[in-house]
């Protein structure tokens, strides 16, 4: 093992300390095998040191992003086949978001998981661990084989955490799509990989960064990895697994599959692009722009529209994912121009979401655990009023639905706030097609970051404000302490990185000087406190100026009602318009919430309608809100696989002599063309 010219034997390096925490998640994974059962030492003792990882690997990434590349070749796997790893600035950064968010989410579940769940508490912790464990080695690879290996073992630990209630047949099914996706994936990743090495036999990524391929293969390529990694990430039309893979698997874990695995696949389209690759051309951006705008256009009308809370959560995560594909698509466009400062701005832009979703969509996620376990509802109809039973997780969600919503001064504010400037800074392109296409694409980003705010509102105001739609809800309790350190973590989070983008760009830097050649630390250090991507006079943005006026306006408020109110208070039940029964049939549903959306983008959806006569008994209304994709894409395609599999099982005769009679032909047709 290398490091910076050191060798291992003499200095334990970063790498060194990043295996070490491997190993400790795979030795926690080993005890949760014996410790099957054991729920208090599961809870108590496996998670809660799970995190302690976390934090041990968010310290060494922060610790590793300022230093030279650190490579390593273990002798494991196959024969002249071991296993290369790397960190380097852009691995480091991944690796710090994989250790902040896994410091939270370890902590929650232990609180969150118990018996009688559908898989053993051991079991869990086990895959858990592994889970963790291959991430990190995701972003380690240094070759191909290497990262393969750890790419499907990610994939079956998140399988078998997403079917931890395998006895539900809807959760069997979501398993099962969630795999076969996975795998598709994983084959266009492996294409990629092929082509990259330029048919030398070396699949490391040192000999791919050597080569130099022609446009044409390069082109294919980098559409391999769009492929492959898109259907990690779930970018259209790739993105069916995601909305049924995450309400199915427990909350923790569909917090770390939205809020860090689904940022693998980010990772490897950056690797790849911009460091396999290094030589990017303009239309690869414009499909990235272009693919990732109507992914985060579909995720964020589909969000509005769900009734499932979880669902709705999983929607949203396909907007922010296509917001990410949108940001590199224009990181490539500046870069294949040489616009390398512009590039800065929007990798920085990307990566400073990648951080701030994994943040607050993990916190909501958990969120909504601690509200399914305290109320055994998913179905944001039957929510309502929780605020006054659940504070601890209604206040701290309520800083993850300000984030997700984009307002400052939360994480999602600064990172799309960067992404809306790079953008407008578009105009320089030396391309009159993009630079009228520009403004028309800093509208749809605006509509995105709009209509992400109204779902938000919607989420929160249906489950913890009005009235409780049922009864039982009254005996909703809070979160336990476990859970609550948990999400004050990951609210933590929000806050840092929405009040601290200045030093957190500071962060990021060295991961955009690695793939574009350039940073913007040094420029926006100069304005102290106050956020400046390229020039005072164009744009600047202050954190802790907003918080102190918006402190200072509550503090006014106050005292003018103390002072000229003298504090006196009166309570008196709100104007309901004449109606006398103020109950919760009164509040706006989930469904009312989302019918304007649901009239104005009615093409988006397939639409199925139950309707109230004035015969009926009972009167009823149900809308069912389904994806086109499902019925114009993948429908047709199984029918057809189906058939093609019906065809080829006819070849089954059963029979000996007809199938000595295939080996005759087949030995036959292999003669004839070896003689040619």
């Amino acid at each position: 093992m290398t490091a910076g010219g050191l060798h291992a034997a003499t200095l334990w390096v970063h790498l060194d300390w990043v295996l070490l925490v491997v190993a400790a998640w795979l030795l926690i994974a080993v005890v949760g095998v014996f410790a099957l059962r054991r729920l208090t030492l599961v809870a108590r003792v496996l998670f809660p040191v799970g995190g302690a990882g976390g934090l041990a690997l968010l310290g060494i990434a922060l610790s590793a992003l300022q230093g030279a590349p650190e490579v390593a070749v273990l002798p494991i796997g196959l024969p002249q086949l071991p296993f290369h790893f790397r960190l380097d600035s852009l691995s480091a950064f991944f690796l710090m978001v994989i250790g902040g968010i896994s410091v939270g989410v370890s902590a929650f579940a232990a609180g969150y998981f118990r018996k009688g769940e559908g898989t053993p508490p051991g079991l869990l912790a086990f895959e858990y661990h592994l889970f963790l464990a291959s991430m990190v080695l995701v972003v380690l690879a240094d070759d191909a084989y290497a990262f393969m290996v750890m790419w499907e073992t990610m994939a079956l630990s998140s399988f078998f955490l997403v079917t931890a209630n395998h006895r539900i047949v809807e959760i069997q099914r979501a398993g099962y799509i969630y795999l076969l996706v996975a795998h598709i994936g994983a084959i266009g990743i492996l294409l990629c990989f092929g082509v990259l090495q330029a048919n030398s036999g070396d699949y490391t990524f040192a000999n791919m960064r050597a080569q130099q391929l022609s446009p044409f293969w390069a082109s294919l390529a980098f559409l391999l990895a769009l492929f492959g990694f898109g259907a990690k990430a779930g970018i259209l039309p790739l993105h069916v697994w995601l909305p049924e893979a995450h309400p199915a698997a427990p909350s923790p874990v569909s917090a770390l599959m939205s809020g860090v695995m689904l940022k693998t696949a980010i990772y490897g389209v950056l690797r790849v692009l911009f460091d396999l690759l290094q030589t990017p051309i303009w239309w690869w951006g414009l499909l990235l722009l272009t693919v990732g705008l109507a992914t985060a256009l579909f995720g964020v009308v589909f969000a509005a529209v769900q009734v499932d809370m979880k669902r709705l959560l999983a929607y949203s995560s396909i907007e922010n994912i296509g917001l990410l594909f949108s940001g590199i698509g224009l990181a490539v466009l500046f870069s294949a121009y040489g616009m390398q400062p512009m590039a800065a701005l929007a990798l920085t832009a990307v990566l400073y979401h990648v951080a701030g979703h994994a943040f607050f969509k993990s916190l909501l996620f958990v969120g909504t655990g601690a509200v399914l376990h305290a109320t055994g509802e998913r179905n944001l109809g039957k929510l309502g009023g929780l605020i006054r039973y659940m504070p601890w997780v209604a206040w701290l969600m309520l800083l993850g639905v300000l984030a997700s919503a984009g307002l400052p001064p939360f994480a999602g504010f600064v990172s799309e706030w960067l992404l809306l400037q790079s953008f407008l800074f578009s105009p320089g392109l030396p391309s009159a097609f993009l630079n009228m296409l520009i403004p028309v694409v800093a509208a749809l980003i605006a509509l995105i970051a709009a209509l992400a705010g109204y779902t938000m509102v919607k989420f929160f105001g249906v489950i913890f404000l009005g009235q409780p739609r049922e009864e039982r809800l009254a005996q909703a309790h809070d979160a336990s302490g476990w859970e609550r350190l948990g999400m004050l973590w990951l609210a933590a989070g929000c806050l840092v990185l929405g009040l601290c983008p200045v030093q957190f760009i500071a962060v990021i830097d060295p991961v955009t000087q690695l793939l574009v050649g350039a940073g913007m630390g040094e420029a926006i250090a100069a304005g102290s406190w106050l956020l400046v991507p390229v020039a005072i006079e164009r744009a600047s943005y202050g954190p802790a100026i907003f918080l102190l006026g918006v402190a200072a306006s509550f503090a006014l408020a106050f005292l003018l009602v103390r002072l000229l109110y003298h504090g006196r208070l009166r309570r008196a039940a709100p104007w309901d318009c004449g109606y006398p029964w103020q109950n919760a049939r009164m509040q706006d549903t989930a469904e009312g919430f989302g019918q304007p959306i649901r009239q104005i983008f009615e093409p988006f959806f397939r639409m199925e309608r139950e309707l109230p006569s004035p015969f009926d008994a009972a009167p009823h209304y149900r809308v069912h809100v389904g994806d086109h994709f499902w019925h114009w894409l993948y429908l047709p395609l199984a029918a057809l696989v189906e058939r093609l599999a019906r065809l080829i099982g006819l070849l089954q005769q059963g029979r000996i002599a007809v199938y000595l009679l295939y080996s005759f032909v087949t030995l036959m047709i292999v003669l004839a063309v070896v003689k040619q």
